[in-house]
């Protein structure tokens, strides 16, 4: 029987004032005033749109978890070889890692723009996303190149070809531009070079480059795609030419974060004024990389003896200290390590055991006379906060060190300050003046 139709319209009218509620009361908006804001979010958090693992997780396991593809990332990095509205993007945490990439910001390509979660990674250029027909990708929501008005594939003949890794084009005559790519360390991608706009909040990148994925193999390569954050001439900074100005910063929430609390900061407006900072450093043989100088670590009062050749920056073997977005825990290599180890042992006292990638947990009882662990750059010294520093078990029974040794294997020479150590920091990114700032700030 037809509904009446006072019935229909309290029943539309109640639609509406709840589908309005929603909407205002969404905690996955972000929570700034300024509707450009970008959010970063988690992977498998309440805002994304990706399904939680089938095994449930503590939030202490999925750290160690995520932890385990660590070494497989440093292995990855040691290979590499070479007045506006102010703009944020919100950014969210990690809870569970999706590939090596915890942190996801949002995209739309094309015309009209198509939503996609992409995860941000300061350690490459290129930005790719899960193209239609894709053999091998596991995300539910794929690019639609055919559906954009702006779309188009690159030829080999164009100069963007010959800057990504692993094109494979013929000697002669025309064809689109394929490429291969290896990343984390155990996974890789094919896919197709195109262009088409990028939007980030309410600027639009007309032309941007990217690979169109068509088939993955591994588990590694980022479910929904990229956004290459890298120094390259493939990477954000590059193709937005004087759009941000070589500048960007992120302030990154903690693990436990569901919802849009971080954010990505594009360009020099709105930027922190008063920041420390210190020297970013140019490796020609590995030109994404953001290395910085590490001059010594202290724990507690104690700077920790170490000889001054494992923390110095050499373009030619690749050592030093690089800031990553991608690696977990921050490593640093064996003999740093262990000296850093040894000392926060001594000054913490007690019973030491070790629980998955941490090999230095205490009881809470102890966790008084945990040292802080401070960071000597030149100009610069980022004492960490405790939070920064410890990672607790899940039963709350133990408190671990979060930090390791770098892998051991012939390229172990770069030292990483990894996701963890950022946390609830601004880190400031400006390549034109060729500095790193970092302060203080609550992400979550």
């Amino acid at each position: 029987m037809a509904l009446s139709t006072p019935f229909s319209f309290l029943a539309i009218f109640l639609l509406l004032f709840i589908s309005t509620t929603n909407c205002v009361n969404d905690p996955c908006a972000s929570s700034s005033t300024d509707d450009s804001d970008l959010s970063i979010f988690h992977v498998y958090g309440k805002c994304s749109p990706f399904s939680p693992p089938k095994r449930e997780f503590s939030w202490f396991d999925t750290v160690v978890d995520m932890a385990k593809k660590d070494p497989q990332r440093l292995t990855y990095l040691s290979s590499l070889l070479a007045n506006k509205k102010a703009t944020s993007v919100p950014v969210a945490s990690g809870l569970q890692v999706l590939g090596v990439g915890n942190y996801i910001v949002r995209a739309r390509f094309g015309t009209p723009g198509q939503l996609m979660f992409m995860v941000m990674d300061t350690s490459n250029d290129n930005a790719w996303i899960p193209c239609t027909g894709c053999v091998g990708c596991s995300s539910a929501s794929l690019f639609t190149p055919n559906t954009s008005t702006t779309y188009g594939s690159m030829d080999c003949g164009e100069a963007q070809c010959t800057q990504v890794r692993g094109f494979a084009c013929p000697d002669s005559g025309s064809s689109p531009c394929l490429f291969n790519h290896t990343y984390g360390g155990d996974s890789s991608f094919t896919a197709t070079l195109s262009h088409d706009s990028l939007t980030l909040a309410n600027d639009v990148i007309p032309n941007y480059a990217f690979g169109c994925v068509n088939s993955v193999s591994g588990n590694s390569v980022p479910p929904q795609g990229l956004l290459g954050l890298g120094r390259g001439p493939m990477s954000l900074l590059s193709q937005s030419g004087s759009l941000y100005s070589g500048v960007f910063s992120y302030c990154l929430p903690s693990f436990k974060s569901y919802y849009f609390s971080g954010s990505l900061k594009l360009g020099p407006v709105g930027q922190p004024k008063n920041i420390k900072t210190t020297p970013l450093l140019h490796n020609p043989h590995r030109p994404s990389l953001y290395y910085v100088n590490l001059e010594g670590i202290s724990v507690g009062k104690v700077r920790i003896s170490v000889p001054a050749e494992l923390l110095a920056f050499d373009p030619n073997t690749g050592a030093g200290t690089v800031i990553d977005s991608g690696t977990v825990i921050t490593r640093f290599v064996e003999p740093v390590y262990a000296a850093l180890r040894d000392e926060f042992r001594k000054q913490v006292g007690g019973p030491i055991s070790s629980l998955g990638a941490f090999d230095t947990c205490f009881k809470p009882s102890s966790e008084a006379n945990a040292p802080a662990v401070t960071l000597h750059f030149t100009g610069m010294d980022l004492k960490l906060p405790m939070e920064n520093t410890l990672i607790h078990s899940s039963a709350g029974t133990l408190a671990c060190l979060a930090m390791a040794a770098a892998p051991s294997n012939v390229n172990s020479v770069l030292n990483v300050i990894a996701n963890l150590q950022q946390q609830n920091l601004r880190i400031l990114f400006d390549v034109a003046n060729s500095r790193l700032g970092i302060a203080r700030e609550l992400c979550n």
